[in-house]
């Protein structure tokens, strides 16, 4: 192991006196090593785009995504995962994250577990990862034993694989199928990695899903019309979607939600399209849940 070699790992010059700080001083640094975080991934947007569209068409054809990493990293990637369900109606296993150190360790560090290359391989099999699923490893440094392992255990069942990685020719870069390189650089703090790094995978991460959702049809417009309205702010969402989606009043969205069993999706359809809730589940249904091709279909059927 050779930590000095390592972009994420070297002496940031603009922090090297902020142990002499005040502050306000301290924070505006971390502000202004935050900002070159979105610059660092803008080159690599065509390859996150890329990646989107190959996990659409996985999901398409019954596959799942999966996340693996170990400390930071694959506590981001199960946040990321843990949103989808609620924000976009999605079945909990259809997005998952994984740790090294098991759900234990998403609290505390479980120390040694990333040092095993056999680990991951073990944890992918008891979800029983297969073809059809992508993998999307995570770590700063690239060179996680268990997650190369768990790349090169999914590569060898015909998984599409992903690395997400702030260090320039990684390992994992080396072995995963499509890699997301973004050059942070020195933290803030020498090493501290759930810093601009930890930012960095966040961000993309939040890209992929999300373009991902959209790609599925889970949003209209702007609007996350998948939601599962599972608590009282949830439902008042699901409302306020239905009105700015239709221009109704709040009483007509109620109602529409209620004979839509909760879907704000299904209650759009109903109020747009004028149908009845299984008319207009079966419009989603033949549109492949996009509203806005449901709506088209269904304005060229009444045409004519």
């Amino acid at each position: 192991m050779n930590l000095e070699k390592l972009l994420t790992e070297a002496r940031n010059p603009t922090t090297t006196n902020i142990d002499h700080q005040s502050s306000l001083e301290i924070v505006q640094l971390i502000n202004q090593e935050d900002q070159k975080i979105a610059t660092a991934i803008h080159p690599i947007l065509p390859h996150i785009a890329k990646t989107v569209d190959v996990i659409i068409r996985a999901i398409q054809s019954g596959g799942r995504l999966f996340y693996l990493g170990a400390g930071t990293s694959g506590r981001i990637g199960i946040l990321d995962a843990s949103e989808c369900p609620p924000t976009y109606g999605t079945p909990p296993d259809l997005v998952q994250g994984l740790i090294a150190g098991g759900d234990q360790a998403i609290w505390r560090a479980v120390e040694g577990a990333e040092d095993s290359d056999t680990l991951a391989a073990e944890d992918l099999r008891g979800k029983q990862l297969n073809s059809l699923d992508i993998l999307i490893g995570i770590a700063a440094s690239g060179r996680t034993p268990y997650v190369i392992g768990g790349l090169r255990y999914a590569k060898s069942i015909g998984c599409f694989t992903v690395a997400l990685t702030c260090s320039p020719d990684s390992v994992m870069g080396q072995i995963a199928d499509q890699s997301l390189t973004v050059l942070t650089g020195p933290e803030v703090i020498m090493g501290s990695t759930r810093m601009k790094a930890g930012t960095a995978q966040k961000m993309v991460l939040n890209m992929l899903t999300t373009a991902t959702m959209v790609g599925l049809g889970k949003v209209y417009s702007n609007l996350m019309v998948d939601v599962q309205a599972t608590n009282l702010k949830l439902k008042e969402r699901a409302k306020g979607i239905v009105t700015i989606a239709t221009g109704v009043g709040s009483r007509q969205a109620t109602e529409a939600l209620s004979a839509a069993n909760g879907s704000a999706k299904l209650a759009i359809m109903m109020i747009l399209a004028g149908v009845s809730a299984q008319e207009a589940s079966q419009l989603l249904e033949n549109a492949h849940g996009f509203v806005a091709k449901a709506l088209t279909l269904h304005d060229s059927k009444t045409k004519s």
